[in-house]
């Protein structure tokens, strides 16, 4: 009688590598783009740093509260789940032996042709607004006193856009 010799392998995965702990605790620390440096995003990591520091800056000139302080508080808490989620991310590449997640290799053409310019022209006309409060030729103030013109104008967009696809 033959004896059958059954050699079980163990399968061990990497080591992630990245900690999304310490991603989260560099970027609750540090807000100024330490998180995705950690994460290996340096491009990343320098624009988190430019843009901590506007929103700093902007904390300056009384004219521009509140809606400074709601945009460094939402800049901060976006920028430490962005970086757990990178962490998370990085670690399931590695586990998968660096391939790449089926949904970042999925984008269907119409997501790529459907793409509308009004999110670019609302933040180009943003940011003109804001920079013009900036130089002190239109106060701050006034463009407070006008922020729901913004929430109309993306409403009426989404009207626009749903009654577009129904025809």
């Amino acid at each position: 009688m033959e004896e059958k010799v059954i050699i079980q392998e163990k399968v061990v995965l990497p080591k992630p590598r990245k900690s999304p702990v310490l991603a989260f605790l560099l970027s609750f620390f540090f807000p100024f783009g330490v998180g995705p440096f950690y994460n290996g995003e340096l491009v990343k990591a320098l624009i988190y740093l430019v843009v901590f520091a506007g929103l700093v800056t902007m904390q300056q000139h009384g004219d521009a509260q509140p809606f400074a302080g709601i945009l460094i508080g939402a800049f901060y808490i976006f920028q430490i789940i962005d970086s757990v989620n990178v962490a998370n991310k990085i670690n399931r590449r590695a586990a998968l032996g660096g391939e790449v997640e089926e949904e970042e290799t999925t984008i269907s053409t119409e997501a790529v042709t459907a793409g509308s310019i009004f999110w670019g022209v609302l933040l180009i006309v943003l940011g003109g607004i804001l920079l013009l409060g900036n130089i002190e030729v239109i106060s701050y103030k006034t463009i407070w006193d006008f922020w729901p013109l913004v929430v109309i104008v993306i409403g009426a967009k989404l009207i626009f856009d749903y009654l577009s696809k129904k025809d």
